[in-house]
């Protein structure tokens, strides 16, 4: 009998993109149900009680929900195609480090600097550089975080690929540019094109629209 996988999801999530990305990656087929949230379904809400968003992963009627958590299970439960995290220990609690650091540190604090207003938008602004430099550096010797293949740190990263220039126009600020991060400019324009990707990226004049509302 084969796996039946059902991914809950908007179609903006940057988090349920990772999740997208992987099942890709790994060849698997899956079933796509767009939530709006606004008006949540009895699913949704029955799947993921306690926090009620997307995105979740239902296998075989189980489940599992966070995305970063969801990545993990993905990666374990269908271990032979395309790995994404490194079998080292050690690599892959720095992988597990970085990626927390993107949603608790990176991701907030572009948003505060794009969308914020006053004070929290302008300390968003003073660190935002010094968290772009630990990111570049993950990149020194490699085209991908997890190496030359594409890994579970690049789909916690890969929001970037194609939000960071939206909320750069929405926000009338640059964060991203080839002289000051050259290895990662190069990484968004190699995750950019890869074609088992492209036909996921989000509509860029929607995402604009429904940015500049925050404003």
């Amino acid at each position: 009998m084969a796996d039946e996988v059902k991914l809950f999801r908007t179609w903006s999530s940057r988090y349920s993109l990772r999740i997208v990305w992987a099942l890709k990656l790994k060849g698997l087929e899956f079933d796509t149900i767009f939530e709006d949230l606004a008006n949540k379904s009895p699913l949704l809400l029955q799947y993921n009680p306690v926090h009620k968003k997307v995105p979740v992963l239902v296998h075989n009627g189980k489940p599992v929900c966070e995305s970063l958590v969801i990545l993990e299970y993905i990666d374990e439960t269908w271990n032979e195609a395309h790995p994404l995290l490194p079998k080292d220990p050690f690599q892959k609690a720095e992988a597990r480090f970085w990626a927390k650091f993107n949603d608790e540190k990176l991701l907030p604090s572009i948003g505060k600097a794009s969308l914020g207003h006053g004070k929290e938008k302008e300390e968003a602004r003073v660190l935002i550089p010094e968290y772009l430099k630990h990111v570049e550096e993950q990149l020194e010797g490699n085209n991908f975080f997890g190496g030359e293949e594409i890994g579970y740190l690049d789909l916690a990263f890969g929001w970037m690929v194609y939000l960071i220039d939206v909320l750069e126009e929405v926000g009338g600020t640059t964060f991203i540019n080839k002289e000051k991060y050259p290895l990662l400019s190069k990484w968004i324009q190699k995750f950019y094109e890869i074609p088992v990707f492209k036909e996921s990226w989000p509509d860029r004049d929607k995402l604009i629209t429904k940015y500049q509302n925050y404003v």
